[in-house]
C-alpha cells in the first residue's frame, strides 16, 4: 500500500514550485494580542479532481485534507492574558488545524 498527497484546490494566488508544493498560507497571527485576522484563505473551496495514475485494477481509496489558516495557540493566549508569561523560543505560539473527509473507497469489477 502507498499514500500519496495531491493538492487539488488551494486559496490565494499561490503556485506550486519547482518541487510541486505550495508554498504555505501567510500568518495573520499577532502573538502578543493573541489575535488573527481573518483575510486570507477562502470560505469555500470546490473543484473536480480526477486520480492522475488511476488504474481501475487495483483498489483505491481517497480522502480529503483540509488545512484552516493560522491561528493562535493556547501558549499565545496565556502569554497575552498573564503579561509575565515566558516562554522559551521551542514552544509554538501557533498552530494549523487539519482536518480529514471520511475515505472513499474503490474497488475493481470482480
Amino acid at each position: 500500500m502507498q499514500e500519496k498527497v495531491y493538492d487539488a484546490v488551494w486559496s490565494g494566488d499561490r503556485k506550486p514550485g519547482a518541487d510541486g508544493k505550495l508554498p504555505p498560507v501567510v500568518n495573520t497571527v499577532d502573538v502578543k494580542k493573541a489575535s488573527f485576522t481573518n483575510t486570507i484563505g477562502a470560505p469555500e473551496l470546490i473543484t473536480v479532481w480526477t486520480d492522475p495514475e488511476f488504474d481501475p485494477a487495483l483498489k483505491a481509496f481517497y480522502y480529503a485534507r483540509v488545512i484552516e489558516i493560522p491561528t493562535p495557540r493556547w501558549t499565545a493566549f496565556d502569554a497575552a492574558y498573564f503579561k509575565e508569561a515566558k516562554f522559551t523560543d521551542d514552544v509554538p505560539m501557533t498552530m494549523t488545524e487539519r482536518a480529514y473527509s471520511s475515505p472513499i473507497w474503490y474497488g475493481p469489477a470482480k
